[in-house]
């Protein structure tokens, strides 16, 4: 089993609204959101268990989810303003049991990577059991590629490194530390790498979509 636990329980400051529930294409306000869009790549690619870690304006995004008829399950993370650490630390609470081999973890930042890129990322780790698992481009055969994106797959030999990371410094000095060349996917898929942090990405992303102003 690897579920997935999708990020976004964030304050979205630098956007100024909240990420999770801005619309793919602002054409279609009843259409899909940054989060639902997510939820049903991960659903296209086959992903049984899905976590999303709310916190800012959780109600709202929990509403704008189940509105659409999607019902993954949701976790609240009262601690969300400390950092991303305590929303990640929430989502491994709720999947980590028996059985569980890895967990994948995204952001609602993160909303156009494709169902293909997440299978291709599961089936590396189906074929070499590293330890992260990541999408990359530009890379060169070493293990420190140029770009590298998410979603990010974390083997379960490393969930008590996470539970003991420094909050300051979150997950990144792990996941760094455990990169490997077998477990850098390379993918011909920008949605992998687009980080929509501001409204000037937003822009982006629409711009690259074909979608309507925002």
């Amino acid at each position: 089993m690897i579920p997935a636990v999708v990020l976004a329980a964030g304050l979205s400051s630098r956007m100024g609204r909240s990420k999770a529930v801005l619309p793919i294409d602002p054409a279609n306000l009843s259409g899909d959101t940054f989060v639902t869009h997510i939820v049903r790549t991960f659903q296209a690619a086959g992903v049984e268990e899905l976590v999303v870690v709310v916190g800012h304006e959780a109600d709202r995004l929990i509403e704008t989810v189940l509105a659409r008829g999607l019902s993954p399950r949701f976790v609240v993370n009262p601690d969300y303003e400390s950092g991303q650490l305590s929303s990640v630390l929430a989502g491994l609470r709720a999947i980590d049991r028996p059985g569980v081999a890895a967990m994948l973890l995204t952001l609602v930042d993160v909303p156009n990577v494709s169902a293909a890129t997440v299978r291709r990322v599961i089936e590396r780790y189906r074929a070499t059991s590293a330890p992260i698992v990541r999408p990359v481009a530009d890379d060169e055969g070493g293990i420190k590629a140029a770009r590298h994106g998410h979603p990010v797959l974390i083997d379960r030999r490393l969930f008590d490194a996470i539970r003991s990371a420094d909050p300051m410094a979150g997950i990144k000095p792990i996941v760094r530390a455990h990169v490997s060349i077998e477990g850098n996917v390379e993918v011909d898929d920008e949605g992998a790498f687009l980080d929509v942090d501001t409204p000037e990405d937003y822009r982006r992303l629409l711009e690259r979509s074909g979608a309507g102003r925002p």
